[in-house]
């Protein structure tokens, strides 16, 4: 794997606790993989525990619990948190969007042989069965990007996805294996566990994110306020060392030695031959058809690592639209609260005591 110029020596860490920092078995948690792969964290003087957690809810109560200091989490998961929905409520925040799109919706092969093509047709197949148990959708968490790209896939179609059919939570990592075993008829999830399900024949891809909402805010970097506040060193340094790593992602070179360093067992534990298809932009789809995908994920282009209180804002009011969140537990300053450019830009300006203080 072509590896950026060696780190610079660090003689005094920030802190001598490591920092731990959860993160899924995603492609989009590239970021972390690269950081400690090419010495990011050690050139910005922090040394960082990766943990591997298996799913969403598991990661969020370490966060509030203190267990993690850090981690990758679905973006809408801080109004969730921040709002004590489905946990006790806890002050967090983002300085850093880890990336933008880089999820799929997957049908089961059922569904395929029953003549299910689209939205449309899933409509009237749903419609000729409603004698029968509802389908069944999985979901990686409740307050998700993929909850509202299902909710609009099937809204568009015509489907109500509080009457039509069912809803469930499911780990990403799980998702492919209930839909093998026809426990779900579908769901939407980020890669690879997409195209993991298309290449062993299980299930096809109607759609994916940066098709039907492109641009959306995917994961961010998910930290408490006591943790920001207490070590503004540290969350500063994670800031600077993963948005470099976002930057490395986000060249087209750099591409396929990253689906070789995610197939590790440390991070996805898949070959590199499923990974790759969505970071090269060419979606495999499923029956002959592969999609050109440039966009399939974006790790740092378009100013996509810069938390605008815009972004939040609009993220706010689709979680809003689609009756995630009631108006009323809402304030006007909470897109403010939560999405912090403010730390984003401190972080990446150059710091000449630090430096002074870390390359002596």
């Amino acid at each position: 794997m072509p590896l950026l110029p060696p780190a610079s020596p660090v003689t005094s860490a920030i802190s001598s606790r490591p920092l731990r920092v959860g993160f899924l078995a995603l492609t989009d948690a590239a970021p972390f993989a690269v950081a400690a792969h090419l010495g990011l964290f050690a050139r910005h003087g922090v040394h960082v525990e990766l943990h591997r957690e298996i799913g969403w809810a598991t990661l969020r109560e370490k966060i509030i619990y203190g267990e993690l200091d850090a981690a990758h989490a679905p973006a809408p998961m801080l109004w969730s948190t921040h709002l004590g929905l489905g946990c006790p409520p806890s002050e967090v925040l983002t300085a850093l969007i880890l990336g933008l799109n880089g999820n799929a919706l997957t049908l089961s092969r059922t569904l395929w042989m029953a003549g299910v093509r689209d939205a449309a047709s899933l409509r009237t197949y749903a419609q000729d069965r409603r004698a029968q148990p509802p389908l069944t959708f999985g979901i990686v968490f409740q307050y998700s990007s993929h909850h509202l790209l299902l909710r609009d896939w099937l809204l568009a179609a015509g489907i109500n996805p509080e009457r039509d059919v069912r809803i469930v939570i499911v780990p990403p990592a799980q998702m492919f294996r209930h839909l093998a075993a026809g426990t779900l008829d579908g769901y939407c999830a980020g890669e690879p566990w997409n195209t993991l399900a298309v290449r062993e024949g299980a299930g096809w891809c109607p759609t994916w994110s940066a098709a039907q909402s492109p641009g959306h805010v995917e994961k961010v970097l998910l930290v408490t306020q006591r943790f920001a506040e207490t070590n503004p060193a540290e969350h500063a340094a994670l800031i600077a060392a993963l948005a470099a790593a976002c930057a490395w992602c986000d060249e087209p070179h750099h591409r396929e030695p990253l689906a070789a360093l995610l197939s590790d067992a440390r991070y996805l534990n898949v070959p590199a031959r499923v990974i790759a298809p969505a970071l090269l932009g060419h979606f495999d789809c499923g029956h002959g058809r592969v999609a050109s995908t440039p966009d399939f994920h974006i790790f740092s282009r378009r100013d996509a690592n810069v938390p605008t209180v815009a972004k939040a804002a609009a993220l706010q009011a689709e979680l809003l639209a689609a009756g995630l969140l009631s108006a009323a537990t809402l304030s006007p300053a909470l897109p403010r609260r939560l999405f912090r450019e403010d730390l984003h830009r401190a972080a990446l300006q150059p710091n000449p005591h630090y430096h002074a203080a870390h390359t002596k």
